[in-house]
């Protein structure tokens, strides 16, 4: 009997036909095959909100190629992630192929392992169709504002900006912060340190607590320095000290949201990489002789849940390595605090925790051992003992009990989990109390520090701590977070430093300021949650997608004609008057936006056109040697958003454009290479002879021939790759060096 299984990934597929062996057969659909049309709303909103869902563009000999193995095939098992959009994928393969029903079946890999694919075989299921709907209704939302809600930015900043559902509420977070932080007034206050002794003891430091049973507030040097003066007068004894042992338990292992804040927080990796990573180890790696393996659980998930067998082995494994004593009496079992989890997956674990990560250090490159060593960590720690501190409290006061000092300190008596998962930075408490004290006993004030503080504003957020906030509000998937933060980026509505603080540009804070101000309830963080409730209610088959649509479209639809309404008021606030006037026709010149950011314009536009940069006139185009393809005259270099280009001298009557070249020729005609970048800023390298020529390239090409003596190339390609040796290509005969 013939089984095909479709999943998503490649890599995925290369590991899953090793384990399944004969009679199966395994093809990637690479991501969703079929999706709303990209160019139009593509919802009918008058007909119960259908879809009208199209074949994505590359993807049609894609579903041709699985839809020809699968009339071959006695049994179709759809394999594709375990999550929401895995579920719709699957749905919309089903759909398409258009075969009998009972062929199909639906089968989850929770993880990539020998024993997991099997037990995901033996257990086939149907599709949910709630799940499926509920995915469905995400994507109608997103493109219902989308598509509804962008035009209105065009409207009123500049054409092309866009208005996400849930990235917009991000965004107004950013902003948010970053106002509280411009409007805060720092405030003064004053801390002090006593220095103290025991006769014939060495000497140690407290902090000044309380003066007259309140809780210390000095706000002024003034009044710092008689406080310094009186307490110097005072005589001191220990009123206080008690040592008590202190548990502290371990974190709960890895969600989607936690492992990204850990990622970031810990390894300094961004949310994208950490998810692609996270990917990787769960599609396999190569481990020498036991070939592709997967290494952790599907890393999409909002569960802290663990199978009894893994937490078996586990339990096994810590009493084995590292005592019994480091063993809890029984499996600890860690529960949510948010109201709707969807518990489809485990937490991210390790798929074999004997599997650790010295013991395959060699197969992984370094940033897959470093997030796989932290999954590794998080996990068996989890399931270890508590660690144990004898937390010691001192207390002394002045002779008149004016003055209170205080100091704590904590020695670990039992390291328990923190043997393997180290304490944070934060976590780590560095005062020591002098051996040789006991209650009453007199001490001399040698001195006292005073210190001038001021309050600090709120920080900025930085990735981990969006997450964070995000995940705590209801706020999106934990999947899509990484999505919304790229976005985010790629609009140029935050900047990131190398910490990955993130600040919104004067950009973002415009599109904030007119999406908040003329759709404050849809870009509200309770709706926003509520919507996610919402959704969450469909997949347990609690709400229809027909009636949610509807809810939300009655009150969304109010809105739109509202801010429609105000377009002209919200535009007219938009471009300020700059207070100069047009050198041209004397009308005011007006502050404009446009993709390469602020610009003078004439207001009497589209009668005058005349238009500069606010950092001055434009630099005058530089002349060259080349002459434009189309009407012979002298080209000039000029600058735009994405570098240095050729344009006609004749321009406007010829508007003829070339891209400046690289010195090397391109593999398939005679034309130079050029840098060049994409619409999302990223660098790749084409021909000058484009649309002629479509050559493109990620990779850098260099000048340099290719050693194949059967080959005239004089152009390779250089393939430089973290921790790997440079690799020289050629594109023509496929010649590696």
């Amino acid at each position: 009997m013939s089984k095909l299984v479709i999943v998503e990934s490649p890599s995925k597929a290369k590991t899953l036909k090793k384990y399944l062996g004969k009679g199966f057969d395994v093809v990637a659909s690479v991501g969703h095959v079929i999706d709303l049309p990209p160019k139009e709303l593509g919802v009918d909103i008058e007909k119960n909100f259908k879809p009208k869902y199209t074949v994505i563009s590359g993807k049609r000999k894609t579903l041709s190629a699985i839809k020809t193995k699968a009339l071959k095939s006695d049994k179709i098992l759809l394999a594709t992630d375990p999550d929401r959009e895995g579920e719709a994928i699957a749905w919309h393969i089903m759909n398409y192929l258009n075969i009998a029903p009972e062929k199909f079946a639906r089968v989850l890999f929770h993880e990539i392992t020998k024993s997991g694919v099997q037990k995901g075989i033996a257990n086939p299921t149907r599709l949910n169709e709630q799940i499926v709907y509920a995915q469905q209704a995400r994507r109608v939302l997103d493109r219902l504002v989308g598509y509804q809600v962008s035009p209105f930015l065009w409207g009123t900043v500049f054409r092309g900006l866009s208005a996400g559902r849930v990235q917009s509420v991000a965004l107004r977070l950013l902003c948010e912060r970053e106002n509280e932080i411009q409007k805060f007034a720092p405030e003064e206050y004053w801390k002090f340190s006593g220095s103290f002794e025991k006769s014939g003891h060495e000497p140690f430091t407290a902090e000044l607590e309380k003066i007259d049973g309140k809780k210390l507030k000095i706000d002024n040097e003034e009044v710092a320095k008689s406080t310094v003066a009186d307490a110097l007068e005072k005589s001191y004894s220990i009123t206080s000290l008690k040592t008590k042992p202190v548990k502290k338990s371990p974190y709960a292992p890895f969600t989607t949201s936690t492992l990204q804040q850990a990622a970031s927080q810990r390894l300094g990796m961004g949310s994208r990489r950490a998810m692609r990573i996270a990917q990787q180890l769960y599609e396999g790696v190569q481990l020498g002789e036991a070939g592709l393996t997967g290494l952790i659980t599907y890393m999409r998930t909002d569960s802290f849940r663990i199978s009894p067998e893994a937490l078996g082995s586990t339990r096994d494994f810590i009493g084995n390595t590292f005592g019994k004593n480091y063993l809890p009496r029984s499996a600890r079992v860690f529960g949510s605090k948010k109201k709707r989890v969807q518990d489809a997956h485990e937490a991210v674990r390790p798929t074999d925790v004997t599997r650790t990560p010295e013991s395959i250090s060699q197969f992984l490159d370094k940033d897959q051992l470093r997030l796989y060593t932290l999954i590794w960590n998080r996990f068996v720690a989890c399931q270890m003992a508590d660690q144990i501190s004898d937390r010691t409290t001192l207390e002394i006061s002045s002779d008149d009990k004016k003055y209170l000092f205080k100091l704590t300190a904590s020695v670990v008596t039992f390291d328990g989990w923190r043997k393997i998962f180290r304490a944070t930075t934060k976590d780590e408490d560095g005062a020591t109390i002098p051996a040789g004290l006991s209650e009453n006993d007199a001490l001399n004030l040698l001195k006292i520090e005073p210190s001038q503080h001021f309050t600090k504003p709120p920080a900025h957020f930085n990735e981990s701590s969006l997450i964070k906030i995000l995940d705590e509000l209801g706020i999106g998937r934990p999947s899509t977070y990484a999505s919304i933060i790229g976005v985010l980026r790629d609009r140029q509505y935050v900047e990131t430093d190398k910490k990955r603080t993130m600040i919104p540009t004067e950009l973002g804070h415009v599109v904030n300021t007119v999406l908040v101000g003329n759709f404050p309830k849809l870009f509200n963080t309770e709706f926003t949650a509520a919507m996610e409730d919402g959704l969450d209610a469909i997949s347990a088959g609690e709400q229809t997608y027909v009636k949610a649509m509807r809810e939300f479209y009655h009150g969304f639809k109010k809105w739109l004609e509202s801010a429609q309404e105000k377009k002209a008021e919200v535009k007219a606030k938009v471009q300020v008057d700059s207070g100069e006037k047009c050198e041209k026709c004397g009308e005011p010149m007006l502050i404009k936006w446009s993709k390469t950011g602020k610009f003078l314009a004439c207001s009497g536009f589209p009668s005058c056109r005349n238009a500069k940069s606010l950092d001055g006139e434009r630099p005058e185009p530089e002349a060259t040697d080349e002459k434009c393809p189309k009407c012979n005259a002298p080209m000039v270099k000029r600058s735009g958003r994405f570098g240095e280009f050729f344009a006609c001298s004749a321009f406007p009557k010829c508007k003829t454009t070339k891209a400046v070249g690289m010195g090397v020729l391109c593999p398939e005609c005679d034309e130079e290479l050029s840098e060049r970048r994409s619409k999302k800023g990223k660098v790749f390298f084409g021909c000058t002879g484009f649309p002629k020529c479509r050559f493109a390239s990620w990779d850098k090409p260099i000048k340099r021939e290719c050693p194949n003596s059967e080959c005239d190339s004089q152009t390779m390609i250089e393939k430089s790759r973290k921790d790997q040796p440079t690799v020289f290509f050629c594109p023509k005969c496929k010649t590696e060096v």
